[in-house]
């Protein structure tokens, strides 16, 4: 049914351990987390732009909050005059609050396939879509410090045994990975509210949704970690990693663009008071200069009967 998205994620992931791979052991732990590691990089190198575009739509939203509350004021009892006037204030400003929710949702169907994937390494499985028989058994028998990358904490100690590995040996690599995923989740979630606006913070919806992102999503990864594959784990834990680092590049980005937008006004009208005074300052130096000029005031006679005396006559 998701075929279309399985295949794509099993490609970028058997890329990455044909890569790694050759550099290390094909059946090595470490090839195949590096493969789901760099399967999130290019995904989400493939979602930069639109994550981009998703800040600058929550940055306008945030601008425009007052008039939206206005408009909710003033329209709250017809729904129908508010989502039209909604529609045109946001044709007006540019900006689409579903597109904000680009990346996140993009990234749903990505965890679920990965997930779908890694459920198709079985022991003795003929493949899984784009990988062999021989990649499968690769993928099996690889393992992080004894624990199997395809299986979880939660699993039956029966089952565990026939990945070759146990409850202990999954518990000392996925723990540590769950309380490393809550943590990059906790401080990914409180760079992003640091750009939230005071008012916007000041909202009591907005206060509650604040601490669910900073404290009751991280749990996620203690709770649900136990029923979560290893490398799902990792996947988590990369993607977070990813989104922080991204975070400050694009906030320095847009902040440097701010500064500069925010000065060049300033640029243009000291450059505009400077033409006025060189102008205020040459119209005064010339009428100072023509002040100096005889014969140039208005309605005074020269007198130029002095030039015209000659030797021996009388005036």
């Amino acid at each position: 049914m998701l075929d279309f998205i399985y295949y794509p994620v099993s490609a970028i992931l058997w890329f990455w351990h044909k890569v790694f791979g050759y550099v290390l052991e094909p059946s090595s732990g470490f090839a195949w987390a590096l493969s789901v590691i760099f399967l999130v990089f290019t995904l989400r190198a493939l979602l930069f732009k639109p994550f981009v575009h998703q800040v600058r739509s929550m940055k306008k939203m945030q601008e425009f909050a007052p008039l939206v509350r206005e408009l909710q004021e003033k329209h709250g009892d017809d729904k129908q005059k508010l989502a039209a006037e909604m529609q045109k204030l946001q044709t007006e400003q540019g900006f689409n609050p579903l597109s904000g929710c680009l990346p996140m949702l993009v990234q749903i169907p990505v965890f679920i396939g990965l997930f779908h994937v890694l459920n198709g390494f079985k022991p003795g499985a003929p493949g899984n879509f784009v990988f062999n028989a021989a990649d499968v058994a690769s993928f099996v028998e690889a393992d992080l410090f004894g624990a199997k990358l395809s299986n979880t904490i939660s699993q039956a100690p029966e089952l565990l045994a026939t990945f070759g590995t146990d409850r202990v040996a999954m518990m000392t690599v996925g723990v540590p990975l769950m309380i490393a995923a809550a943590i990059a989740t906790h401080f990914t979630a409180r760079h992003s509210l640091q750009r939230q606006s005071a008012d916007a913070a000041a909202n009591p919806q907005a206060a509650m949704t604040n601490k669910l992102m900073l404290w009751i999503f991280p749990m996620f990864a203690i709770v649900g970690g136990p029923f979560l594959p290893l490398a799902i784990l990792i996947y988590w834990l990369a993607n977070n990693f990813w989104t922080l680092g991204q975070q400050r590049v694009v906030y320095r980005r847009i902040d440097r663009e701010e500064a500069a937008s925010a000065d060049a006004p300033a640029v243009v009208e000291s450059a505009a008071v400077e033409s006025t005074v060189e102008s205020t300052t040459g119209d005064t130096t010339a009428e100072k200069a023509s002040a100096d000029q005889p014969g140039e005031i208005p309605g005074v006679i020269e007198d130029r009967a002095r030039d015209a005396d000659k030797p021996g006559e009388t005036r």
